[in-house]
């Protein structure tokens, strides 16, 4: 099989290799990595030929697009060894064809008139067609690879261009351009990038249970999935008001974000509900196998108003219970809610992923992962799901993490894991005895201020300390 190379972005690097991997599961294609580093923006693997390159880059979100690599060395002499050896046999395909060659420099640059001597010494493939700038048929880039203010590239690469990626849709989605969005809508990027790795695609169902302003459904929807959601807080889906935002009037919602990118065919609605009261079927061994192919969620993390579900914090006496009852349908009611256990809502999760997944179906879902003192927190697991990848975004604190998992077939579930103990959660009344994760946030972050102010206090004891020496020294010499 021969190598190609895929030129990467290099930003969120720890998903750039699962998101690729992911894309091939999608498309059946066998993928090798052959060359990746997490520092580096080159990565080399082997695939059958053109058409899998093409079917694992068109959509993939952290890449620019992928190239038929034809020679690499550390130096242009052995580059140029190297092109002679590796590819001699393929030369002839583009003899007469409309070309072109360019130059992508990672972390240095060239100038035009660097740039045209070095193209020249390709002059050996002996191409006898038209250069052309625009719409050439074969397209050629060279790639050279800098260290950090290097002043020769330390490695480089011939690439024949075969498909560009899907990096468009990033700025298609941008939050800026969007309808309707609120504080906590997940980046455009890694909605995307969650969509992918969770493998939607035409013909599928996926749902996100805290779907908020629609970000996920919207991902997943744009690579042709059926789509829908529901949140404990209805508000968030019905929206609010009337805005003159890009100048849409009247009332916004999720449904209006599908409709503003034409995907309203493929959104079934949302409606309002917590996991842990979800009106959706539950299949049983009677009914027969899960019905979702995918879910994708961002469930919440509890730290400005703590984690809630739908219920009472004390039991309600009968005319109270028959209150709820008579009003529960009016446009204004708002359900009560009870605080609830971080680690309880992510076994939920997982729990209702085993149910409602169909065999192969995958669950993508993010959740917090350390606090400035690096404490961990616990990846849940389930013995029908496969943990098949973890991608860390890290922040200047806390981490956040995107666990990605598989329905495992019934013939490859164990009975015996299946006789789990039931766990012990978190107790109390109060968020953050509920939530290890929000306690361990804010502790963290005091602790970070305290020990600000502490060096901002030594720093301004130390600064008057020498302007007292200073006036002292000037008392003595008066």
């Amino acid at each position: 099989m021969p190598d190609y190379l895929v030129r990467l972005v290099q930003v969120h690097e720890s998903f750039r290799k699962t998101e690729l991997q992911s894309l091939a599961d999608l498309n059946r294609v066998e993928i090798e990595f052959v060359k990746y580093a997490e520092d580096s923006p080159f990565c080399i693997v082997r695939l059958s030929d053109d058409a899998a390159a093409r079917s694992v880059i068109t959509r993939n979100i952290l890449s620019y697009g992928i190239y038929e690599l034809w020679g690499q060395g550390v130096d242009y002499d052995s580059l140029h060894a190297s092109v002679k050896q590796m590819s001699p046999q393929i030369w002839a395909q583009y003899h007469k064809s409309p070309f072109r060659f360019t130059m992508d420099s990672y972390r240095g640059s060239r100038s035009m008139l660097e740039q045209f001597p070095i193209i020249e010494s390709f002059a050996y493939l002996d191409f006898k067609g038209p250069v052309r700038v625009r719409d050439a048929e074969a397209s050629f880039t060279i790639f050279e690879d800098y260290e950090h203010n290097g002043p020769s590239p330390k490695y480089l690469y011939l690439g024949r261009f075969v498909a560009a990626s899907g990096r468009q849709a990033k700025t298609t989605y941008d939050l800026k351009k969007r309808h309707y969005i609120s504080t906590t809508s997940m980046d455009a990027e890694l909605a995307l990038l969650t969509a992918n790795i969770a493998l939607a695609a035409p013909g599928k169902f996926f749902y996100d249970p805290f779907m908020g302003t629609g970000g996920f459904p919207l991902a997943c929807a744009h690579y042709g999935a059926v789509v829908c959601g529901s949140d404990i807080d209805g508000r968030s889906i019905r929206g609010t008001g009337g805005s003159a935002r890009r100048g849409q009037t009247g009332k916004k919602d999720v449904a209006m974000n599908f409709v503003q990118y034409g995907l309203q065919s493929r959104y079934l609605g949302g409606f309002v509900s917590d996991l842990t009261n979800t009106p959706l079927r539950i299949p049983t061994v009677e009914s027969g196998a899960g019905y979702l192919d995918g879910i994708v969620c961002d469930p919440p993390y509890g730290i400005r108003e703590g984690l809630k579900v739908l219920g009472h914090r004390e039991k309600l006496e009968d005319f109270e219970r028959q209150t709820h009852q008579d009003r529960f349908k009016e446009a204004g009611y708002i359900p009560p809610k009870r605080p609830y256990s971080f680690t309880a809502i992510q076994d939920d999760i997982l729990a209702f992923a085993s149910d409602t997944l169909v065999e192969g179906g995958r669950l993508s879902m993010w959740m917090p992962t350390a606090n400035d003192e690096d404490v961990e927190l616990v990846i849940p697991m389930h013995p029908c799901l496969e943990l098949l990848s973890t991608c860390v975004q890290p922040f200047n604190k806390w981490s956040r993490r995107l666990l990605t998992y598989r329905r495992l077939p019934e013939s490859e579930v164990s009975k015996d894991a299946m006789e789990y103990a039931k766990k012990e959660y978190e107790q109390g009344v109060k968020a953050s005895e509920l939530n290890d994760f929000r306690r361990k946030y804010f502790e963290g972050f005091r602790e970070f201020e305290k020990s600000r102010q502490e060096g901002a206090t030594s720093e301004n004891f130390s600064e008057a300390k020498g302007l007292r020496g200073i006036n002292k020294g000037n008392c003595s010499c008066n």
